[in-house]
C-alpha cells in the first residue's frame, strides 16, 4: 500500500491497545482513511457504485481474487490460505455497505457531501473493517488454511441484500462452512465487545392497515363511520396482542408508528391509515402476527360498520447465533478486549437484520463492537443525524476478524 494516499490521525489513550497486534495498528490511518472517504459519499441500498469501485481498486492493488456486480453492486473477496491442514474449512465474513436517507448533522471534514444522505449506523467502518482485514489476510496467508470469502452486501437498511447475495449463490463455489459478522455499536463503550448465542436481534414485519369508513359534517356524525374513531380503537385493540396473547417471558412489540386520516377540523375523516412495525425474537411467532393483527383489526371495523384492507410483510427474520460458533468469538473476544466492562454476554436489541439470512444458510456469529466515547462526544445513537463514533474501534474490528480466521481456518 501507499502511504501516502491516506490520511494518519491521533488514537485517543482511554483504552488499552496491548492485545492489538503491531501490525494491525499499524493499520489505522488506512483503516480511518477508507471510512472517512466512504463516509463523504454515502449510497442508499443498490446504489453503492463508487463505494464498491473503491473496494474493487484496492482488491485489484492487492492482487486480491474477488467477484463483482453480486445482487448489483455486491462484492466478494475470495483469500486461499497457505497453512497446511487435514481439515480445510472456509470462513465468510460479512460487512454491510449502505447509507440512510439522513441529512448529517456533524461538523467535521470528512462529513457527507451528499445531501440527503449519511452513514449514520457505522455501516462505513463495517466495509473499511472488511477490506483491511482482506489486506491483512492476503499479507499473512500462511496464518490460515482453507478458505476465507468476506462479502460486502448492499442494502441491508432497505430492501435487504443478504438474501438476493444468497440466491445469487455468494456461499458456494467455493463453500463456506460458518459466517461472522460484526456492527459497530454505540450502544456500548469503546473497548467492549457483546456477543451471545441464540437470538441477537429480533425479527421484523410491516403492517398497513386500511380502515373504510363514511365521512361526513362534522356537525353531524350519526351520519358517519368516523374512521379516526375506528382507528383510534384498532391501535388500542393491537397493544392487547402482546400484552394478553404472548407468553410474558417472550419479548415481543407492536408499534404502530404512524396514523393518518382527516383533513379539516370540522369533516370526519372516511379513511385513516395506520402503519407499523412487529418486532420478536423466537421463530415460533412467525405467521402468529400477521393472522392475529388482521383479525383484531377487521374485528374492531366490523363492529363499527367499518372495514379494513391489510397489507402484511415479513420483513427480516429473527438474527440467531450458533452456540459453537459464538463460543469462538466470545473466547477471541475475551483476549482483545481489555476495559473493565469487556465481553456483554446479554446484549440483545430489537432492532434487525439482514445478516439473519446468512445465519439461517450456514452458522455463524453477529456481535456488536462498541464504539461510544463518551468523553469525545461520540456517542449519538444509530440513525441519529450526529451519529460518528470511535474509530479506534475499526482496529479492534480487524483483530477480532483475523482471530477467528486463524482460529476457526487453522
Amino acid at each position: 500500500m501507499d502511504r501516502t494516499s491516506f490520511a494518519t490521525t491521533d488514537l485517543p489513550q482511554s483504552v488499552d491497545l496491548s492485545k492489538i497486534r503491531p501490525e494491525i495498528q499499524a493499520l489505522q490511518p488506512y483503516l480511518v482513511a477508507v471510512r472517512r472517504k466512504i463516509h463523504q459519499h454515502p449510497e442508499l441500498g443498490f446504489q453503492e457504485t463508487a463505494t464498491a469501485e473503491l473496494i474493487q481498486k484496492k482488491l485489484q492493488e492487492w492482487g486480491i481474487q474477488y467477484q463483482s456486480g453480486i445482487a448489483q453492486t455486491g462484492i466478494v473477496a475470495i483469500l486461499q490460505g497457505k497453512k497446511t491442514s487435514f481439515d480445510l474449512k472456509g470462513l465468510a465474513i460479512r460487512a454491510d455497505m449502505d447509507a440512510l436517507p439522513i441529512q448529517e448533522e456533524n461538523e467535521v471534514d470528512y462529513r457527507s457531501q451528499t445531501p440527503g444522505c449519511m452513514h449514520a449506523c457505522g455501516h462505513d467502518g463495517h466495509t473499511a473493517i472488511a477490506l483491511m482485514t482482506a489486506y491483512y489476510l492476503s499479507e499473512h496467508r500462511d496464518s490460515f488454511a482453507g478458505t476465507v470469502k468476506i462479502i460486502f452486501q448492499p442494502a441491508e437498511e432497505y430492501p435487504g441484500g443478504a438474501l438476493p447475495m444468497i440466491q445469487a449463490g455468494v456461499l458456494q463455489n467455493p463453500e463456506v462452512d460458518a459466517i461472522v459478522g460484526l456492527h459497530l455499536w454505540n450502544n456500548l463503550p469503546l473497548g467492549t465487545v457483546g456477543v451471545r448465542s441464540g437470538p441477537l436481534m429480533a425479527a421484523v414485519e410491516q403492517f398497513d392497515l386500511k380502515i373504510q369508513g363514511r365521512g361526513g359534517h362534522g356537525a353531524m356524525p350519526h351520519q358517519t363511520v368516523d374512521a379516526v374513531v375506528v382507528g383510534a380503537q384498532v391501535v388500542s385493540a393491537l397493544q392487547s396482542i402482546v400484552a394478553r396473547n404472548v407468553d410474558p417471558l417472550d419479548a415481543a412489540v407492536v408499534t404502530v408508528g404512524n396514523f393518518v386520516a382527516g383533513n379539516a377540523r370540522n369533516v370526519i375523516a372516511d379513511t385513516a391509515l395506520l402503519r407499523g412495525t412487529v418486532r420478536y425474537f423466537s421463530p415460533k411467532f412467525k405467521d402468529y402476527f400477521r393472522q392475529r393483527i388482521t383479525d383484531l383489526a377487521n374485528s374492531v371495523c366490523a363492529a363499527y360498520g367499518a372495514t379494513c384492507e391489510v397489507t402484511y410483510v415479513n420483513f427480516y427474520p429473527a438474527t440467531i447465533n450458533d452456540e459453537r460458533i459464538t463460543a469462538m468469538v466470545r473466547s477471541i473476544a475475551q483476549n482483545v478486549v481489555t476495559t473493565p466492562a469487556g465481553v456483554v454476554p446479554d446484549c440483545q436489541t430489537m432492532g434487525a437484520e439482514d445478516m439473519a439470512y446468512f445465519l439461517q444458510e450456514i452458522p455463524g456469529c453477529y456481535f456488536f463492537l462498541g464504539s461510544a466515547n463518551v468523553d469525545r462526544a461520540l456517542a449519538y445513537p444509530h440513525h441519529h443525524p450526529r451519529f460518528d463514533f470511535d474509530e479506534t474501534a475499526l482496529m479492534m474490528g480487524v483483530e477480532m476478524f483475523v482471530r477467528c480466521v486463524e482460529s476457526y481456518c487453522s
